[in-house]
């Protein structure tokens, strides 16, 4: 706030204006920031889906997602586990995400059918009927081609 000095009788007032200009200043850097950072943040499993000809699947809530890497790795989300486990964690999370949760499987084109089969049973066992697998569009890699060799 400043202080007026133009005459005798607004002597002793204060001018209630605010200068906005810092403020737009900080929030442009902040923006900027968080421009550059968002694309960092996102983290994802390196698995190379196979290609088939679907239809993508609409989906109202977010649906657990099992992945089964190249070299026979599980991981639900982000977290590794074992394929012992995977029933009971997947019944777990299920209790405290909703009983009408689907989960989405992410396989290597690499893994064998054999694991991918038993993963589908642990994930049937632990009452989760809705499974989707996610491939690849028939018409090439046209959304991640650096993931593809």
């Amino acid at each position: 706030m400043a202080m007026r000095t133009d005459g005798a009788r607004s002597r002793g007032r204060m001018l209630s204006e605010i200068n906005v200009t810092p403020f737009v200043d900080v929030m442009l850097v902040l923006l900027i920031i968080f421009m550059v950072a968002a694309p960092m943040m996102i983290q994802g499993i390196d698995v190379n889906l196979p290609v088939a000809s679907s239809r993508p699947i609409p989906t109202e809530t977010e649906r657990l997602v099992v992945s089964i890497t190249s070299d026979g790795k599980i991981r639900v989300n982000q977290d590794e586990i074992e394929l012992e486990t995977l029933g009971a964690e997947l019944s777990a999370l299920r209790k405290g995400c909703g009983e009408k949760q689907g989960v989405v499987l992410r396989a290597d084109r690499k893994v064998e059918y054999g694991l991918v089969a038993q993963v589908m049973g642990s994930i049937r066992e632990a009452g989760i009927e809705q499974i989707s697998m996610v491939t690849e569009p028939l018409g090439g890699w046209t959304k991640h081609p650096a993931s593809h060799r």
